[in-house]
């Protein structure tokens, strides 16, 4: 779904095959960029030189510049969040795939460290623009919404407790995976995310104490 400016959204309907490879190279390029240098240091003039494309091409495909360009880059690091989770995060439904999920968020951030696209999308990117906010709302609606999804069906398994709040428990898992991610951005240290993610799985899989209320 497109979220750029309504000038971004009629371009991106009337895009030809090529056109639209090639605003996805400029998005592509910018992407790099702002992950390395943060979108106050990048500029137009940048952008044009890594992906070959010119003045006229560039705004052409985002009319408003930088600003157009910056919401779609917003909006391809929020996809890529979540695409980088699939396809465990779209099937938690046993302890087997928990595990997956879990090994695969993990490796993702060790590989990416300090460029991973959640750090581009919430803490260079910023929240100041309504635009950009709406992107990263939706990104975490959605991430909620699956986890909460895979808390649920173990719950109709009978895996975990009945009492079990899915809603809450994919609030706490979100919190941890965000939590361990931005403390391995400030420290290089990734020991927070695995044992913060080891302990709130363990968490959720200890079985209810006798006599507790229903």
């Amino acid at each position: 779904m497109s979220r750029g400016s309504p000038a971004v959204q009629r371009a991106e309907r009337a895009l030809t095959a090529k056109g639209t490879a090639t605003r996805a190279r400029i998005i592509h390029g910018a992407v790099e960029l702002v992950r390395e240098r943060g979108p106050a240091n990048v500029g137009l003039d940048d952008i044009r030189a890594v992906t070959a494309t010119s003045k006229s091409q560039l705004f052409h495909y985002f009319p408003d510049g930088k600003a157009d360009l910056l919401l779609a880059v917003a909006a391809y690091e929020a996809e890529q969040v979540l695409a980088d989770q699939q396809p465990m995060l779209g099937d938690l439904t046993t302890w087997e795939k928990w595990e997956a999920w879990r090994t695969r968020v993990v490796e993702k951030y060790d590989a990416q460290r300090r460029r991973c696209p959640l750090s581009a999308l919430t803490a260079q990117l910023g929240l100041s623009n309504p635009a950009t906010r709406t992107i990263v709302t939706g990104m975490y609606d959605r991430w909620h919404a699956q986890l909460a999804d895979g808390v649920q069906a173990l719950k109709d398994s009978g895996e975990i407790a009945p009492s079990v709040d899915a809603g809450r428990a994919a609030t706490t898992i979100l919190t941890t995976v965000c939590g361990g991610a931005t403390l391995l951005q400030a420290t290089d240290d990734l020991s927070y995310l695995e044992t913060g993610l080891a302990d709130v799985l363990d968490g959720l899989r200890r079985p209810e104490p006798t006599g507790s209320p229903r």
